[in-house]
């Protein structure tokens, strides 16, 4: 078996159209640099590109897409690295950009939910599942076999969060209202600032009489929400599991209904809360914005690490300086890495008050995540819904929930970490893309994406040894065996990244998939800071657009083209 520690380089399944190794094609000057080739980054550099600026994408690693990457990372087995499944790319990005004809090609899941239960069957049946997905009276049914009051209260569920939903729209599309200039500086500037409250007004109307509602959902613990409509524990728990995803945080812990809100808002090709696969793995999205951005003129690079911005006497950046020396100038630039990292490590620390790193150093980073990817041999064939001859079933292309049978195990997987140890009994998302997609694996052969919460950055206050990491893949491995027995003989690789490894490889800080957590004190108006909500910073023409920016939590692209949207507002208006 191989097991990789997340160390070196890995294969890149999609194509860099650049050079690599040296600063070929590299301009000394561009109208805006974008540091960073993750996919908020790309869209940002595409947007820009499309509105006259001369646009080039730094990237540090040897392969586009931040966290949503495709990798090769054994023989034969292409990865969707971090990021896994895609629904959250905004429809106007998608269609503005035309992904499609650059070479986005979806797989929708339906269904899309599979909680297996470890009990015994009744009368040599086998164990009870929960299987959820589009067909209504399928889950109806599938939830009747835990509860038939729940089973007539989901549809209303469903249909109440469709509603808060719809109505949090426009707050997607825009950047969050901008204070100072509705309430100081000129005429002129109060007019254009007041156009960023459209998308609050839209907001309120949509709500309406449910405002309430949404209040409720904002602040509770999702446990409260749940417990209002529901009284079986595992769809219960199912549920809870889009409440803390990604989110050192747990279903009793207050504000944890709106991330389960938040993960509701998806949409692919049209269709609300579908959820689905990109060929090739997730680095096919990002590819596909590059290759849009690239159209438009946009140059695209990596390997180009940058050391720092450029500030000038003025308080203003003017460029980049790469590690290698360097020098390319600009007008603007745009960070696509976390707040942490640009302004603690990018930013020369002169050109920013002791009061505003004070801040920076405030943003919570916390992540409760380790990713598994892992490379089979065969298919996994579980127990509560066994097929024959190791042929996948509609089950195998869901998102697969073990250890959710209750709210307790995740609270108690929660409870471990927070005092530095890594749950004993995690809460595991396992997806297997190549179900629907042919291409990420040999014949026979399947990728696994194992998604497992919950653990902490230090162990105990020490760092992680390679041995941690191997004791914790092979508890989780352990778990799932049980699930589906025969799931360890299958294992011909296996790649472990840790909260400190997602942040050394991919630049999370902390291993936060989000850039930053999505608790209340760092959403809309506060996401990441109150002073950095509308993406610009204390220095002139240095502007942020990544994921710790507003809507924030996966929402892909949006980051991006609000900034460049902003970025070009003040260079129009200056």
């Amino acid at each position: 078996m191989w097991t990789r520690r997340a160390r070196g380089t890995a294969t890149a399944a999609g194509k860099v159209t650049r050079s690599r190794s040296s600063n070929a094609g590299l301009k000394p000057h561009y109208d805006a640099l974008v540091i960073g080739g993750g996919h908020n980054g790309l869209v940002a550099a595409a947007y820009l590109q499309k509105g006259g600026l001369k646009t080039a994408v730094l990237e540090k690693r040897h392969v586009l897409g931040g966290a949503a990457v495709s990798e090769e990372i054994f023989p034969g087995f292409h990865f969707s690295r971090c990021s896994y499944l895609l629904s959250l790319l905004r429809p106007q990005i998608y269609k503005d950009l035309d992904l499609k004809k650059h070479g986005l090609k979806l797989y929708k899941r339906d269904p899309h939910a599979f909680t297996p239960m470890l009990e015994e069957g009744v009368s040599g049946a086998p164990p009870r599942s929960l299987t959820l997905g589009s067909d209504l009276a399928m889950n109806r049914q599938e939830i009747g076999k835990f509860s038939k009051k729940d089973a007539q209260a989901y549809p209303d569920f469903t249909a109440h969060l469709e509603k808060l939903v719809e109505a949090v729209y426009p707050l997607l599309d825009g950047p969050p209202v901008n204070i100072p200039g509705v309430t100081s500086g000129s005429l002129r500037t109060r007019l254009a600032a007041a156009k960023t409250l459209i998308p609050a007004v839209k907001f309120g109307l949509g709500l309406g009489k449910n405002i309430p509602d949404f209040y409720e959902i904002l602040t509770a613990p999702a446990t409260k929400f749940l417990n209002q409509w529901f009284e079986s524990e595992p769809l219960k728990a199912t549920l809870a599991t889009d409440a803390v995803i990604g989110a050192m945080t747990s279903p009793s812990t207050p504000g944890s209904g709106y991330v389960l809100l938040h993960h509701v808002m998806g949409e692919l090709e049209m269709e609300r809360g579908a959820w689905g696969y990109v060929e090739g793995g997730m680095g096919g999205v990002s590819q596909a914005i590059a290759r849009a951005a690239q159209s438009y003129g946009a140059d695209i690079f990596t390997e180009k690490d940058v050391g720092h911005v450029l500030v000038g006497s003025d308080q203003a950046a003017r460029g980049v300086v790469l590690k290698d020396g360097t020098e390319i100038h600009s007008q603007v630039v745009l960070s696509n890495a976390t707040a942490y990292v640009t302004f603690k490590h990018l930013t020369p620390k002169d050109a920013l008050s002791p009061e505003f790193i004070k801040a920076v150093d405030q943003i919570d980073y916390t992540s409760p995540v380790t990713k598994i990817n892992v490379a089979l041999d065969k298919l996994p064939n579980f127990l509560a819904r066994p097929t024959p001859d190791h042929k996948p079933g509609p089950h195998h292309q869901c998102s697969i929930h073990l250890n959710c049978e209750s709210i307790e195990v995740l609270e108690t997987a929660y409870k471990e970490a927070i005092n530095g140890r890594p749950s004993a009994r995690p809460m595991l998302e396992m997806t297997i893309p190549s179900v629907l997609d042919p291409t990420l694996a040999p014949p026979g052969c399947h990728v696994v994406s194992l998604f497992t919460q919950f653990t902490p950055y230090h162990i105990e206050g020490r760092e992680w040894t390679d041995e941690d990491k191997e004791a914790f893949a092979d508890t989780v491995f352990d778990w799932v065996e049980q699930y589906a027995p025969g799931f360890k003989k299958s294992v011909v690789g296996r790649d472990i990244l840790t909260p400190p490894d997602l942040e050394r490889i991919f630049g999370l800080t902390g291993g936060n998939i989000f850039h930053g957590s999505m608790s209340l004190d760092q959403l809309y108006l506060a996401r990441p800071l109150p002073s950095l909500s509308d993406h610009r910073s204390p220095i002139k023409g240095l502007y942020l657009c990544g994921s710790g920016c507003h809507p924030g939590g996966g929402v892909m692209g949006s980051p991006g083209w609000n900034a460049a949207r902003v970025v070009m507002a003040d260079l129009k208006q200056n």
